[in-house]
């Protein structure tokens, strides 16, 4: 199975379907960003939605958010918010993962162990899943839902972020490993030019 996905990653991390990726995901980024989640942050009377809690929640918190929310809120969480982001996680998890190929591919190390960190962005984008999953379960059941859900739901928004910060820091990395090839080469090139 790995290998499947590995010779996947291999054959699909080439720039145009990376800018493709990257150009979608930010366009819906950008619209949950600028309309969906400051409209819920109205209703909530500013509260953070579940979504951008990073290190996770409590059921007073959930409480506390969904009461203030109110019944038009939750309704545009529901309706608006987590359609958008169900569609996010799986162009941010198949872009990103696609992105740090394509790096590891111009730094000549797709098959150094470096490679697994590809696969951060798709355990993010499942979290993210399972988050929403939870999410929707608790608006529907509102004002009946279980602790267990709400602990569950948590643990995949906590997991969502840190895998999310470990990649990032991951691809920074090889960032700088780039630009420091760029640099090299074009040293050797004032050298011998």
């Amino acid at each position: 199975m790995i290998q499947s996905v590995k010779k996947l990653i291999y054959t699909f991390s080439n720039g145009k379907t990376v800018l493709i990726l990257f150009v979608l995901s930010t366009i819906v980024y950008f619209l949950m960003m600028a309309f969906t989640i400051p409209n819920l942050a109205g209703f909530a009377n500013g509260m953070k939605i579940l979504d951008m809690l990073p290190e996770g929640y409590d059921k007073q918190y959930v409480d506390n958010l969904y009461t203030a929310l109110g019944e038009n809120g939750r309704h545009a969480y529901l309706f608006y918010q987590i359609p958008l982001d169900l569609i996010f996680p799986l162009l941010y998890g198949l872009g990103y993962c696609l992105l740090f190929a394509f790096f590891l591919r111009k730094i000549n190390q797709l098959t150094s162990p470096f490679f697994y960190f590809c696969f951060f962005p798709l355990i993010a984008a499942i979290s993210d899943f399972i988050e929403n999953i939870g999410i929707i379960t608790m608006l529907k059941q509102y004002p009946n839902y279980s602790d267990e859900t709400v602990a569950i739901t948590s643990t995949f928004s906590f997991l969502k972020s840190s895998t999310t910060t470990i990649y990032f820091v991951a691809l920074i990395i090889v960032l700088i490993a780039l630009g420091a090839q760029y640099v090299k080469s074009k040293r050797s090139e004032t050298i011998l030019g």
